[in-house]
């Protein structure tokens, strides 16, 4: 049987299916819904490779979001408050926050420092450093020579890096106006 070629529109969409439902009308909502759909898909491939790049480095089965506090807390070396970290990772769910650092700080790789609400900081400890040591050798050795044998693809990252950043900034506004409008 011969290989059936699928007509294909300027904009990479296949000619003959239905791009329009309840989320996308226009050409702009498709746009928009597509990116949503990929942005999900980006953070759910993300999360499971931070946790099996960490895995490969060390015992402890964490999530993305743990595995990237981790790194945020070692980040420049310097111990970080709560505040510090939710802010670094734009979440707001402290309680959630504070269940992923004991989840660090039981496996060792993590020490909380001070006392009081305003005087407790968090920084790596020995072992810590070591797994994010190895966590980053094993990043350049798969992720970032992968990225690097695409051309072009530092640029790309760039640009989606800078538009990722405006989009970010437009969902925060968006869920504040939400926010204001959210039935009682």
């Amino acid at each position: 049987m011969a290989d059936k070629i699928i007509p294909v529109q300027n904009d990479g969409r296949v000619r003959g299916l239905d791009w329009h439902w309840h989320l996308a009308q226009s050409a702009v909502e498709v746009d928009t819904t597509e990116l949503e759909f990929a942005l999900m898909r980006t953070f759910e491939g993300f999360g499971r490779w931070q946790s099996e790049c960490l895995a490969s480095v060390c015992d402890l089965a964490a999530t993305g979001p743990e595995n990237a506090l981790l790194h945020i807390i070692r980040m420049n070396d310097r111990p970080k408050t709560i505040k510090d970290l939710a802010r670094l990772t734009n979440r707001d769910d402290v309680p959630n926050i504070q269940y992923s650092l004991r989840k660090l700080i039981g496996a060792g790789l993590v020490l909380r420092k001070g006392a009081g609400r305003s005087g407790v900081t968090y920084e790596v400890t020995e072992e810590g450093l070591r797994v994010t040591e190895d966590y980053g050798a094993l990043r350049r050795r798969l992720l970032l020579q992968a990225v690097a044998n695409v051309p072009g693809f530092s640029e790309r990252l760039a640009e989606a890096t800078r538009t990722l950043n405006l989009l970010s900034g437009i969902y925060e506004e968006i869920s504040r106006v939400a926010a204001t409008h959210r039935r009682p």
